[in-house]
């Protein structure tokens, strides 16, 4: 298996931290953009679209700054995605840091992914 790339994408997001901390964070506010579905038992998270179930361990939180999360059936620990709320300290624009790692061949294909998925959370939120 060849090793993953990571990559950065920014997302201005016109809402309040901590609105938006509850969207990224609790399975009721990433079901409403993330997942069609989204389950919790303690770390342990179930994503579920359609017909596919995906579980991911969730690594860490810090309150209204960021989740990370790493997908049960990723053997190397070195990989994760995450989640940051980042706010201007000038603007006080605040943004979306989405960090993820992909196969070189799919890396495309994973930002649109994560293009197309930050745009239903600007849609929730109104701030298109």
């Amino acid at each position: 298996m060849s090793d993953k790339i990571k990559f950065e994408l920014e997302f201005v997001i016109h809402a309040s931290q901590q609105m938006l901390y509850t969207y990224i964070s609790t399975p009721s506010g990433l079901s409403e953009w993330f997942a069609d579905n989204v389950n919790s038992r303690g770390e342990k998270f179930t994503f579920i679209w359609d017909d596919s179930e995906e579980e991911a361990l969730l690594l860490s939180k810090k309150a209204n700054e960021k989740v990370r999360f790493q997908w049960a059936d990723d053997e190397d620990e070195d990989y994760f995605f995450e989640i940051k709320i980042q706010v201007d300290e000038i603007t006080k624009d605040v943004s979306l840091i989405i960090t993820d790692f992909s196969e070189e061949d799919e890396l495309d294909e994973n930002k649109m992914l994560w293009e197309n998925t930050i745009s239903n959370l600007k849609q929730i939120l109104g701030s298109v």
